[in-house]
């Protein structure tokens, strides 16, 4: 009896690992069968364009979520990022005491874009350490500030077609909203940022630090591990993940909005979650979270292409994540159960 428990309880072990990928190929069944043209190339390139908005936001998210903490502001550095860089392609920067104005070629453009995500980061992780306030506090006083300082960027205004100047050194933006060889730029961005994100948190200190401060914060400050550097760091790698998402974006849109990105943050989590990565901290891996990013993509385009109303897609979406974090939970108590079995067992 002993025997048949240990070999039912390692089954739902293996079933449970492997969800995420056994929803998607369930998922990419149900869609086609049930909505027309589903699997076909020019919809599973639309898929690949918004899964890599989702899960280049979601590699962000999972260092955040592993160290036991949340970023509710990715949405609203999306909106912000893709906002300064459009309007310093189409505007420029206007030093007034000069009465010049700077334009800046792309690769200029990426960096500062780059550089405001790492430094709206920098200040959630300073807030975060430095002051004491829950992340969740901390990153939703954030995302208000993002969003208000997108929407004062231009009063609220879209920049347009933006296709820059040739006279001006700053054209080639729609570049990254582009198809290479037939696969979307923002496709290969987020599998390139996948290996190396992957590597660092499976292969150097700084990724088990970041497992060690997820696991047991207090454990890991008395091992010696800079518990605060590590954490701004973390918040400094989601802030940079979503200005990439807001050049990204803005270049497939060939234009910025201030409401850009507003929910993404949901998105990022779901994947994030589905992938395997627990809320309690201290588990998660980047494979998974973009398995869980696909899923998210797919859902979001299925539920489009059957005609689902946004409303009803705002409910499943909910539903997936209450989903995501019981199935964790009952993972881990099995974990427990298991260790706890085998312990017996060795006596």
């Amino acid at each position: 009896m002993s025997a048949n428990n240990s070999s039912n309880n390692t089954l739902a072990m293996t079933l449970l690992k492997g969800r995420t990928l056994i929803v998607l190929v369930v998922l990419l069944i149900f869609f086609s069968v049930v909505a027309d043209n589903f699997l076909s190339m020019n919809t599973m390139l639309l898929i690949g364009k918004h899964v890599a908005l989702y899960g280049i936001l979601a590699i962000g998210m999972t260092y955040v979520i592993i160290t036991g903490g949340i970023d509710l502001s990715v949405g609203a550095i999306v909106g912000l990022g893709g906002m300064v860089a459009g309007g310093l392609i189409q505007n420029g920067l206007t030093l007034n005491m000069f009465g010049v104005t700077i334009y800046f070629s792309i690769p200029l453009v990426v960096l500062i874009t780059i550089a405001l995500g790492a430094v709206i980061g920098l200040a959630n992780g300073l807030i975060i350490t430095r002051f004491n306030v829950a992340p969740f506090i901390a990153t939703l006083g954030i995302m208000y500030v993002a969003r208000g300082f997108a929407n004062i960027h231009s009063k609220g205004a879209t920049y347009s077609d933006l296709k820059g100047y040739e006279a001006l050194g700053n054209q080639g933006w729609s570049f990254f909203g582009s198809n290479v060889a037939g696969i979307p730029v923002g496709l290969i961005i987020l599998v390139v940022l996948a290996v190396l994100f992957s590597i660092l948190l499976k292969k150097t200190a700084f990724g088990w630090h970041v497992f060690a401060i997820g696991g047991n914060e207090k454990a890991a400050k008395l091992s010696g591990v800079k518990v605060n550097k590590v954490k701004i760091l973390v918040y400094m790698i989601s802030g940079v993940c979503s200005a990439v998402v807001g050049i990204i974006s803005s270049s497939q849109l060939a234009a910025s909005h201030p409401a850009t990105g507003e929910s993404w943050e949901m998105n990022a989590i779901a994947a994030a979650v589905l992938g395997g990565t627990s809320m309690a901290g201290g588990v998660g891996t980047i494979g998974g979270t973009i398995v869980g990013a696909f899923v998210i993509g797919v859902i979001n385009d299925g539920m489009i292409m059957c005609g689902v109303s946004e409303f009803w897609q705002m409910v499943i979406k909910g539903l997936v994540i209450i989903f995501a974090v019981v199935i964790d939970q009952f993972q881990r108590n099995l974990q427990a159960k298991m260790a706890l079995q085998a312990r017996n067992e060795n006596k």
